[in-house]
């Protein structure tokens, strides 16, 4: 494993993207920032990260073909990793908030941003980038943004949370087989956001309509119980009221 610290870099993803194309990228690559200073959360949005107290990496994984229906499964893999570091330091009420966002209680500690290179119907290779709040303590106009030293009033190492992580994420990116998919899936689904709780859910119309959260359909679309129906939606098609 090739682990590349920077002091400061604009987004960990990017410069490992812009690396790949410039040079052959051994698997398992990890670039790793003291301070992103424009991290990218999903398309539109941002992560903000104080200098040194948090920790920002990204990973390039090389893939056995996997096929891009199953793509959701690099989603499932990543956060199951965070959950289980978390959940071995003893961070309470630690939640998978569908697509990609870790929460313990109604906060979010933790991001996740996959970039999927397509070959055809193929993932040949991705770069998974994981954003955790470790240390920080003020976020401003984030109301519903934590850290773990927030949480719990305890200092956190950068470094060992890094390697604990990394162990953790290497262990479940070599479970990519098709077989592993519906056991994975059930396990993120169980620690599922606001599952089987009422919440108050938004259309992208601005529309909103109570449901409740049953589960994850194969092909990663939240499914959300209205009215004894269960529907789809996919990402960007549903927003959280909380």
């Amino acid at each position: 494993m090739q682990v590349i610290k920077l002091s400061a870099t604009d987004s960990t993803n990017t410069y490992l993207k812009n690396l790949s194309v410039r040079e052959e990228v051994p698997d398992f690559t990890v670039v790793y920032a003291v301070h992103q200073k424009a991290g990218r959360g999903q398309p539109g949005n941002k992560w903000v990260s104080e200098k040194g107290k948090n920790l920002t990496f990204s990973v390039l994984k090389r893939l056995e073909g996997l096929p891009a229906r199953r793509h959701f499964l690099l989603n499932i893999l990543a956060s199951l990793a965070v959950f289980d570091a978390l959940q071995i330091l003893g961070i309470p009420d630690i939640k998978i908030k569908w697509p990609n966002d870790i929460m313990s209680g109604h906060k979010k500690i933790c991001g996740i941003l996959i970039e999927n290179q397509m070959q055809g119907q193929q993932i040949p290779q991705c770069i998974m980038g994981i954003g955790l709040n470790v240390n920080q303590l003020e976020f401003k106009t984030l109301d519903h943004a934590s850290s773990l030293k927030a949480i719990t009033g305890k200092e956190f190492d950068i470094q060992e949370l890094l390697l604990s992580l990394l162990s953790l994420l290497r262990g479940y990116l070599g479970q990519t087989g098709p077989e592993s998919y519906p056991k994975h899936l059930q396990a993120y689904s169980k620690h599922l956001f606001l599952k089987d709780k009422s919440a108050t859910f938004h259309r992208p119309d601005g529309s909103s309509f109570e449901g409740f959260i049953r589960g994850i359909y194969p092909d990663g679309r939240l499914k959300i119980e209205l009215e004894g129906t269960p529907e789809a939606f996919g990402f960007k098609e549903v927003l959280y009221s909380y």
